[in-house]
């Protein structure tokens, strides 16, 4: 039997857990310590999964594993990634080690409160930093299992249960840069927290009903009910699993919707600026660089491949929500005045161009889509993280409270516009490659729909180079004048994110290479084909 590395790199985040909740309260470093550890060994198991990867192997899923779990109603334990799958899974292996680096200090007591595990805390907000800790790791497992799952129901049970630790991690760990009382501040965390979890419960129960749907569809088709990813999907092309047409399209909203909700696509996106906002930075990057990749990969995984007709008879209105959430996002980034709000509508819109990748039913748009999620995730971390330095320096997330950062902190000034320049999709940074492969590949099947959407990377040179302008440059600031600069651990989270938006920028083959090969079989279940050029190619050389 194999070493099942699938079901290794989703137990170490969850072991390192408990520990770090194991480790005494007065020993808040050694918990970050075996925080951090844990991390790195579950990058170090996501980095051998992404190497035992065949691209060029003819299985749909990989390093598969499958147990027997609840035998009565077909649910198993099943595991398996496609190209799609691996390369998120490394994704969020990557950052987590950056979040536990970044955060290292945000669940320490405020200045001047006793140093007691047990002693409360009336001037300010006393957090264990165990806690804060296990429940990133926690979120990291649940992800890493979400992303690796292929029995619908076990996908299901991790898509939910990881909306737990991530409401205690932006209800009980907000962070401590703010103008207002500290009731007031508490307030605001609780109200984010609790949009967050409705949001997302009640997509959830949509989807549930759902998925116990389509296991009685299977039951009524096949003998016995299946969760199956994968024999669903054989079934279904093989022509032994037939689904009435109005029956596909139901069970094909119930998933969308869950997952539209995740993602987070417009009209159902107003949990993530409230999420974002009342969050610590490292959290705000596992909700938006993490966790909502989940919802957009599990729309290629699981409303493409069960649902495919569905799918395609859901396509114009998903284009069009897409692309309201690319200009509604953008628009009102424009008009923020707090740093991270502006990063939370800026991510809205960047998510409306995956969706559109994804519908567009192109290899160059699904390609472009699943790079997209890896680049954001990168660029994002970048930029917020480097905001969360620079929040926690001055005690605002104002963006009128900054101003000449360039002047007395260069390197964080410098940092923070190599950030924002991959979020506006300059080219030579990763971000960019993923969007032009969007927009080509939307632009050859849905023009009107291509040019439309690029106006959103108009508006995003628009915000990202206003807000480097008034908080890094003009005359400093009270407040700023004596801001040091990035230290040695800042340095050590921010330097490789960077150098990975370069090397990604100029040389993104080691990415799309791992996941070309599973858009292909994506667009062959949902029957679809890159449009033919216009002008055939006979005509081109006859030309010459």
């Amino acid at each position: 039997m194999s070493f099942p590395l699938l079901t290794a790199t989703a137990v170490a985040p969850a072991v390192g857990a408990v520990a770090v909740a194991a480790v005494p309260a007065a020993r808040r470093t050694a918990a970050k310590w075996v925080a951090l550890l844990f991390s790195l060994a579950t990058l170090v198991l996501a980095a051998a999964a992404l190497v035992r990867f065949d691209p060029d192997s003819e299985d749909p899923y990989q390093l598969t594993e499958s147990h027997a779990w609840i035998a009565d109603f077909g649910v198993r334990y099943e595991l398996g990634v496609d190209g799609i799958g691996v390369v998120l899974v490394g994704l969020t292996a990557l950052l987590v080690p950056f979040v536990v680096l970044a955060g290292w200090h945000d669940a320490d007591p405020p200045a001047g409160a006793p140093d007691a595990a047990a002693q409360s805390v009336t001037h300010g907000r006393w957090r264990p930093t165990q806690g804060f800790f296990a429940l990133i790791l926690m979120v990291e497992a649940m992800v890493i299992l979400s992303f690796e799952a292929t029995d619908v129901f076990l996908f299901y049970v991790f898509f939910e249960a990881m909306l737990i630790p991530m409401y205690f991690l932006i209800g009980g760990f907000g962070d401590r840069a703010g103008q207002k009382s500290e009731q007031e501040t508490a307030t605001q965390r609780s109200y984010a927290a609790v949009k967050f979890l409705l949001y997302n419960l009640a997509g959830g129960l949509i989807m549930l009903a759902a998925v116990i749907g389509l296991y009685a569809v299977t039951a009524d088709d096949l003998g016995s009910g299946t969760f199956s990813l994968q024999q669903i999907a054989e079934a279904r092309a093989s022509g032994e699993l037939s689904i009435s047409t109005n029956t596909e399209r139901l069970l094909f909203l119930g998933f969308f919707f869950a997952f539209a909700v995740k993602a987070p696509l417009w009209p159902l996106h107003t949990w993530l600026p409230n999420a974002m906002g009342e969050s610590t930075a490292p959290v705000a990057v596992l909700i938006t660089a993490v966790v909502d990749k989940v919802g957009t990969f599990a729309m290629l995984r699981y409303c493409l491949h069960l649902f495919p007709e569905a799918s395609k008879w859901a396509t114009p209105v998903i284009l069009v929500l897409a692309v309201i959430s690319i200009l509604y996002g953008a628009l009102l980034a424009v008009g923020q005045r707090d740093i991270k709000r502006l990063v939370a509508y800026a991510s809205i819109s960047h998510f409306g161009f995956i969706i559109l990748g994804i519908f567009a039913m192109t290899s160059q748009g699904q390609s472009g889509a699943t790079l997209y999620m890896v680049n954001h995730g990168i660029s994002t971390a970048a930029l917020m993280l480097v905001a969360g330095f620079l929040i926690s320096r001055r005690g605002s997330r104002l963006i009128a409270d900054y101003g000449g950062v360039q002047k007395v902190a260069p390197v964080l000034a410098g940092t923070f516009l190599i950030g924002g320049l991959a979020t506006l999709s300059l080219p030579g940074l990763a971000p960019f490659i993923s969007e032009f492969l969007v927009l080509v590949g939307t632009f050859s099947r849905y023009p009107a729909i291509g040019i439309i959407a690029t106006v959103g990377i108009v508006l995003a040179a628009l915000y990202v180079l206003v807000l480097y302008q008034r908080t890094m440059t003009g005359p400093v600031k009270a407040g700023v004048e004596n801001m040091p600069d990035l230290r040695a651990r800042e340095l050590t989270v921010v330097v490789p994110l960077i150098a990975l938006l370069v090397f990604l920028g100029v040389y993104p083959k080691p990415v799309t290479e791992m996941i070309d090969p599973a858009v292909d079989r994506t667009l062959s279940v949902v029957d679809k084909q890159d449009p033919k050029p216009d002008v055939p190619v006979q005509d081109v050389e006859a030309a010459k």
